[in-house]
């Protein structure tokens, strides 16, 4: 890779580097010593973030204990330190334009066992006067400069003058089409089937687009998958039910004359300390696709964040593929952290992608070392491409469906941008019987593999099912929004053979229809009457129902399903009525609808949005909410724009 360079302008002595610096941002600097005696210590991972920040930065302390990040936009921030097993976390750190801001840390390095990685390496001598062109840089170069992620694109960030005049990276990212479901009519159409889906990557790269200052295209938006990304009271399971089942009407808030209908499915969730042992193998892409810092580093950052909560009766395997797959790390048990940070800090990007070399040798891994009535679980990390070797998807799904009735189901998480393959990832993920989730931030790693990174990895049903009966005496039409790639056939919610989403303890899946009222015209494409027929007019049952919703399951391990039923009454209630969770996704889904502009958007308006989602904020614990707040206000601001 050639650098075209005006003026490079870069001072380096075994690992201190002078960084340029933007007039509009500012930076985090610091030395990181042992409490017991002040040395200082090199090797410390410093991972910053913050809201302000679209993606985590990530730097590597030299022998002077010495780090610094910059261009980092005014805001507060979260400094992470992670050494050996020792995590200590610096929140309320303010930057400032044009400031740096110190940052000292003194870990006890007595706590981490008293073990400590030395790093040596020589650092490569620039001359700082030279403004000769078309040196080589490669990742062997780049390396062994302390930068952040180590890379080429972190040296040129880094460099004074430095100007790159390599070809932009093309943005390769792929989603599949997704067209919005249409009202059906009741008169032909009674019935409403589709699968379950617990994924939640959506929500996650919508953010990262919307933060980037972009809006994300149509088909990377999945609604069903925004609502899905937040928590809603329900109510817990019956005893012996794998999940309870609510439901509650209301009116569409982009149409006056039409109803709406939450339907809840909640499984009962798992204190931490009764989470069967975990067998997890690690399958991580590390081709040369990998190597930007909202890939492999916040990789490598998120899974430092899963070892802290790793106990002595789990087991971790890490496996790695670009031209070739290997075994980094054996099965290790959990409690073995430092073998497992070493593992993890010697891994590094570069080549290209054979993928389902890889997933053979991490299902191998999990077999072998296979938990009886534990979590048994292969997780896929890669920015999705699959594109030199054996890449038939066709093969892959078929090797996945094959180790899913071995019990050993599949996670996939997505990183990065400009390279995402959305629609093989997800597809991957419902074939093994698992989750997909997108890691654009180290706070949604925390939420993924620490905060749901146990309980919710134990299937507590499997192939579950929903189907809808309407009564074609109070509905004449309807529309299931979203789940348009989870729709079935109506002959499918009986056949056990079919496969199904899953749910997790402690997951939720929320589904909302669009209800057209019985005398209400259905918006729906005109067909020409029938010739030879007449097409009968059901007139329902003469009752209060609305609805009856069925739901089939299977067990964990079984292979019959069972069968839930619950009748849902008509009902006429105010907006202002309605619980706080429901208006909550309806504001949801109407983000979602403006987003992907949806023809069934009505009299839709962002500023509607905004009103619902204020009123419906409840007690947000954790804060999802109020975030998505500011990204209804920025895509507000970019469409306006």
């Amino acid at each position: 890779m050639k650098l075209g360079i005006a003026v490079l302008a870069l001072v380096i002595g075994m690992g201190a580097l002078v960084w340029a610096q933007s007039p509009t941002t500012g930076a985090i600097q610091g030395v990181v010593t042992d409490r017991a005696n002040g040395d200082k210590l090199a090797g410390v991972t410093v991972i910053v973030t913050s809201p302000a920040l679209a993606t985590t930065q990530t730097a590597i302390t030299d022998e002077n204990g010495f780090y610094k990040v910059t261009d980092l936009p005014p805001g507060q921030y979260l400094v992470t330190f992670y050494y050996a097993d020792l995590t200590v976390e610096r929140s309320g750190v303010s930057v400032g334009v044009n400031k740096t801001t110190p940052v000292f840390q003194k870990l006890d390095v007595k706590a981490a066992g008293g073990e400590r990685i030395e790093i040596w390496a020589t650092a490569p001598t620039i001359d700082p006067t030279s403004t000769t062109q078309g040196i080589t840089i490669d990742k062997n170069y780049t390396k062994n400069i302390p930068v952040p992620g180590r890379t080429f694109l972190g040296a040129n960030g880094a460099a004074a003058g430095a100007q790159y005049d390599g070809d932009v990276a093309h943005n390769t990212e792929a989603y599949s089409r997704i067209d919005d479901n249409p009202f059906d009519a009741v008169s032909a159409q009674p019935l409403s089937t589709f699968s379950i889906d617990v994924d939640t990557a959506s929500y996650a790269n919508t953010r990262r687009f919307l933060r980037e200052g972009m809006l994300p295209p149509k088909d990377a938006v999945r609604v069903e998958e925004l609502i899905n990304y937040f928590h809603y009271d329900y109510p817990a399971p019956a005893k012996g039910a794998p999940f309870s089942i609510t439901t509650e009407v209301g009116p569409a808030p982009w149409n006056s004359r039409h109803k709406l209908v939450r339907i809840g499915l909640a499984s009962q969730a798992i204190a931490d300390a009764d989470v069967p042992a975990r067998n997890l193998v690690f399958l991580l892409d590390v081709s040369g696709s990998m190597s930007d810092a909202n890939k492999l580093p916040l990789l490598i950052s998120a899974m430092n964040l899963l070892v802290d909560n790793l106990r002595s009766k789990d087991r971790i395997s890490i496996v790695v593929y670009a031209g070739a797959s290997g075994l980094v790390l054996p099965s290790t048990r959990g409690d073995r952290k430092l073998e497992i940070r070493t593992a993890l800090a010697s891994l590094e990007a570069g080549g290209s992608t054979n993928g389902a070399e890889g997933i053979q040798l991490a299902y191998q891994q999990a077999r072998a070392n296979f938990i009886e009535n534990g979590i048994n679980r292969v997780i896929l990390c890669t920015d999705g491409d699959f594109n030199v070797g054996t890449t038939s998807e066709g093969d892959l799904t078929r090797l996945i469906e094959d180790e899913r009735e071995h019990h050993v189901f599949l996670t996939v998480l997505g990183f990065g941008m400009g390279n995402l393959k959305d629609s093989t990832m997800e597809k991957l993920a419902d074939r093994g019987n698992g989750n997909y989730a997108y890691i654009d931030t180290l706070d949604e790693a925390r939420k993924v593999l620490v905060k749901q990174g146990g309980a919710t990895l134990i299937t507590v049903a499997k192939d579950v099912k929903i189907q809808v009966e309407m009564n074609p005496a109070t509905v004449a039409g309807y529309r299931l929004i979203g789940y348009e790639n989870r729709l079935l056939a109506a002959e499918d919610f009986n056949d056990d053979k079919k496969d199904a989403g899953e749910i997790g303890a402690g997951h939720a899946v929320t589904a909302l229809y669009e209800i057209v009222p019985a005398g209400e015209p259905v918006p729906r494409a005109k067909v020409d009457k029938l010739k030879y027929q007449t097409p009968a007019t059901p007139t329902g049952t003469a009752s209060t129902e609305l609805m009856t919703v069925k739901v089939r399951y299977k067990a964990p391990t079984g292979d019959a399903s069972k069968l839930l039923s619950q009748v849902v009454q008509n009902a006429s209630v105010s907006l202002e009525r309605t619980s706080i969770d429901f208006r909550w996704a309806m504001a949801v889904a109407g983000f979602g609808m403006l987003l992907r502009e949806s023809p069934e958007r009505g009299s839709l308006s962002w500023p509607q949005v905004l009103t619902l989602a204020k009123s419906s904020l409840g007690k947000d614990s954790d804060g999802y909410r109020r975030e998505l707040l500011e990204l209804v206000q920025i895509a507000m601001k970019k469409i306006r724009n």
